[in-house]
Formats: structure tokens, C-alpha cells, sequence
């Protein structure tokens, strides 16, 4: 066991578990469970915010799934990953204040709910929690593996042994703290991740002799690796031009992310989180993928990718460093698992549980099923991580496109276009998860473009086409703003 290395690491648990406990108390004493435990009270300010949104979509993916794929296709997988630059802009922005202000005025707490409002229709509510269920349970899977494997590699442990430790401490705190722990704790993550990306980035270049030292290395082993085509070529401008629909302009669609822009306090917040968000997101994404490359000719041979960023680190830092910069993707993937567990968390309590199994539950009631749905879900995810793919990335970024295909015109068209009702919702979001889906099975990067392209821009086409020729069947129901059927 690396001891130098571990003991920052369970210096840096305790804090978050500290943190746990704190917002435990306002769990506790709070007037309204739902809103505390589900959205931290809505009292984000704009360093927490960025924070938030930036470890919840900076996850186990960006920071070991991510260099592990960049390590074996070279500086096209940096070019393609830095589409990622804009995404917590494009959230707030799109959906903005529009979206915190509806939230507010609904009081929804959920993705879900706001849907719900906007349509007025169970069959979207039941689908809408199904999709969210099925496409996180992935992504939650990919965090658990990830984070055991940081574990294994640092102690020797079994994976499984690892997979256990590290589950049970998200769970705990998590289970605990709700919400507001979620948020805070994505403060000091997000930070660990910024300041270790630098470090390690530093560290990387000067253990391969410099930057023309590194790159003479990697065209002398492939020159493939310097083009921004990959290292078979496979990074064709087709496909990466439609891999930034999946991780740029789609992340509006990701319910996990969306969620943040119903939690700030106020515009300058949001202002403000736009501003270092975008900084931070632009270091941690460029840095790590970068450091994947970079990381070829100081550490060659590897031959699972989820081990290149912990056993890179462990080589080039010194052990109480190299403590700290492991923290980055813990905190990574904890703040990314957090915030998941608690997305699936509120959808199975707030939006089946209180909408159509117990409608008139005590706050008593709520919270033990908030703690027993928070607990099932993650032992559920435990026992399908213990047989783990060789790269997380995959599993992360199909429940990527998942989400989006169903979600990001339901939630962009509902929210700008009058028009949009629930019969053209409906087809859309059959359309993108039914598509996607067969995509994915069958016929993977269709005409050279990513799986995710036709289902966002064919759910896009059929919402349009639906609403316009149903319009005339909703056109006597009261406009949506002034309708509080169910809210």
C-alpha cells in the first residue's frame, strides 16, 4: 500500500464526511424535507454553483476514463473532448432564469416535475422516470468503477474489496446530508480538481523531458498521435463534429445538470457561475485529456485505460502530492455518483412515490423513503459494477446520449416555444430513446456520425411536426403559466 499517498486521501473523507454531518442538521430541522434534501433550499451562490455543475459532469469518465481513452488515441481525443469547454454556459444560459423562475413559481423540485407542469401528462412523468432510471443507472455504474479502481491501483486491494469501500463512503454521506452536502462538498472537490490538474499536468511534462521531448516520442511510436484523426484515424470531422452535439450543446438535456439551474439564489450567481465555470470546466478538460497523451511515453505498456491517470501520478509526484492530485478524481467521481444517486433518488420519491403511490405522506414518511430509496439504489449499482468494462468512458457517455435524445427538446421547446404540447413531447421522447437505443445496437456511428445525431435532430423533427398538428386538440386547455393542475 502506497501509505504517503492514502493518508491525504483519508484526510480528504473526513472533511467531506464532516461536511455530511453538518448539513445533516439542516436536514433535520428544515420546514420543508423535499426542497432541503432534493435542491439545498435554493441557496446556491455562484462559486458553489460553478462548483456543482463542474463536478457533477466532471466525473470518473473526465478524469480516468477520459486520459485512459486519450492515452491510446493521441491529441484528437484532446481536440474532441474540448467540446466539453461551453457546456455549463450552454446550461445556463438556455435554460437561465426562465427555468429557476418557473421552478420557483411551481415550486418543482425535479426535472420531472417541471415536465409534469408543462404537459400535464402522467405517461411523460412515467417515461420521463424510467429513462432517467435506466441511462443513470449506466453512468452511476461507471462512477462505481472508477473510484474502485483508483482504490485497487493504490492499494493493492481487490477490486471488489475496493468497490466495496468506496461505495459504502458515498452512500454514507450522501444518505446523510442530501442535497445541500452534495452541493457544498462539490465546492471543495471542484476546487481539488482545478488545483490537481495543474499539478499533475506540470508533473507529466517535466517526467517526459519536456513538451518536444514528449511529442518526438509519440510521433516516433505513431505519428497519428499529433493529428486531431486519432491513432488508426478514426476521428474522422464527421464524427467529431457530431460527438460535440453529445458533450456541448446536449449536456442541456442531462436532468443531472439541469437540476443545478433550478438551485441558485439569485441572477448573479448565475452570472457568476457562468464566468468560473467555464474557466474551470476549460482547465480540468484540457488537462486531463491532455495529460493522457502526454502520459504515453512516461508510462508505456498500459493495458487497461482506467489505470493511466492513478499509476501515472503515483510515478511522477511525490507520494504527499501525489495524495492530493488523486484526491481530484475521487472527488471527481463521489461528487458525480453524489449527485446521480440523489437525481434517481428524487424521481423514484418525489415524482412515482408522491405523485401515484402516497400522495398524502407525512414529511416523516418522505424521509424514510428518501433513505431506503438513496440505499437500494446504490447497493443495486454496487452489484452490477463487480464486473467492470476496461473503459468507463463508454458506459458514461451512452447514458449521455440517452438522456439527451429523451429529454433536451421536452425541456428547450417547452420552456421558448408556446407551441410545444404534450402529444408532440410524447413522440419525441419515444422517438429519442426508442432510435438510440437501436442505434446503439445495431448500427453504432451510422454514416460516420455519433449514435446520439439522428435521434436528437428526428425527436427534434417530430416534436415540431406532432405539435403543430395537435395544436388545435390543446388549443381551449389554459396556457401552461397559469395552469396548476397537479403542481
Amino acid at each position: 500500500m502506497h501509505w504517503q499517498v492514502i493518508v491525504p486521501l483519508v484526510l480528504f473523507l473526513i472533511i467531506i464526511f464532516m461536511i455530511g454531518i453538518w448539513a445533516n442538521t439542516k436536514v433535520r430541522t428544515t420546514d420543508s424535507f423535499l426542497q432541503e434534501y432534493f435542491l439545498g433550499g435554493r441557496e446556491m451562490g455562484g462559486f458553489i454553483l460553478a462548483m456543482t455543475m463542474i463536478a457533477t459532469y466532471g466525473s470518473a469518465s473526465s478524469f480516468i476514463g477520459g486520459p485512459g481513452v486519450a492515452y491510446t488515441k493521441g491529441l484528437g481525443w484532446v481536440l474532441l473532448a474540448m467540446a466539453q469547454l461551453p457546456a455549463g454556459y450552454f446550461v445556463l444560459m438556455v435554460l437561465g432564469k426562465k427555468f429557476a423562475i418557473i421552478a420557483r413559481k411551481f415550486q418543482t423540485i425535479t426535472l420531472i416535475d417541471f415536465l409534469r407542469v408543462r404537459y400535464n401528462s402522467d405517461f411523460i412523468v412515467i417515461m420521463s422516470a424510467i429513462a432517467i432510471i435506466v441511462f443513470l443507472f449506466s453512468s452511476m455504474m461507471a462512477q462505481w468503477v472508477g473510484g474502485a479502481r483508483l482504490i485497487e491501483s493504490l492499494t493493492g486491494l481487490s477490486y471488489t474489496t475496493a468497490l466495496f469501500i468506496f461505495a459504502s463512503s458515498v452512500l454514507i454521506y450522501v444518505i446523510i446530508g442530501g442535497f445541500r452536502a452534495v452541493a457544498l462538498t462539490d465546492a471543495v472537490q471542484g476546487s481539488i480538481m482545478v488545483i490537481g490538474t495543474v499539478i499533475l499536468l506540470i508533473g507529466t511534462i517535466i517526467a517526459g523531458g519536456g513538451i518536444d521531448a514528449i511529442m518526438a516520442a509519440l510521433v516516433a511510436e505513431n505519428p497519428n498521435f499529433i493529428t486531431p484523426y486519432g491513432a488508426e484515424g478514426e476521428l474522422t470531422p464527421l464524427y467529431v463534429s457530431t460527438f460535440w452535439i453529445l458533450i456541448g450543446v446536449g449536456v442541456v438535456g442531462l436532468p443531472q445538470i439541469a437540476v443545478r439551474a433550478m438551485s441558485y439564489k439569485d441572477a448573479k450567481s448565475m452570472h457568476r457561475a457562468i464566468l468560473i465555470g467555464t474557466i474551470a470546466i476549460g482547465t480540468i478538460m484540457f488537462g486531463m485529456h491532455l495529460i493522457g497523451v502526454l502520459a504515453r511515453p512516461v508510462l508505456p505498456g498500459i493495458d487497461i485505460g482506467d489505470k493511466v491517470m492513478p499509476l501515472l501520478t503515483l510515478k511522477v509526484l511525490p507520494p504527499a502530492v501525489a495524495g492530493f492530485v488523486l484526491a481530484a478524481p475521487m472527488a471527481a467521481t463521489m461528487s458525480t455518483v453524489n449527485a446521480l444517486l440523489i437525481l434517481v433518488s428524487s424521481t423514484v420519491v418525489k415524482d412515482i412515490y408522491l405523485n401515484y403511490i402516497k400522495p398524502e405522506a407525512s414529511d416523516a414518511q418522505i424521509k424514510k423513503a428518501s433513505f431506503i430509496v438513496t440505499t437500494t439504489i446504490g447497493l443495486a449499482v454496487v452489484l452490477f459494477a463487480m464486473n467492470p468494462p476496461d473503459l468507463i468512458v463508454w458506459l458514461n457517455l451512452f447514458a449521455f446520449g440517452g438522456l439527451e435524445a429523451v429529454f433536451i427538446w421536452s425541456v428547450v421547446l417547452g420552456l421558448y416555444w408556446p407551441k410545444a404540447n404534450r402529444y408532440g413531447a410524447i413522440a419525441s421522447m419515444i422517438t429519442g430513446m426508442g432510435l438510440y437505443i437501436a442505434i446503439d445496437c445495431l448500427a453504432p456511428h451510422i454514416f460516420g456520425m455519433h449514435t446520439v445525431t439522428l435521434p436528437i435532430i428526428s425527436s427534434l423533427l417530430i416534436f415540431i411536426i406532432v405539435s403543430l398538428a395537435t395544436h388545435s386538440k390543446v388549443a381551449q386547455e389554459p396556457h401552461w403559466l397559469t395552469n396548476k393542475t397537479k403542481s
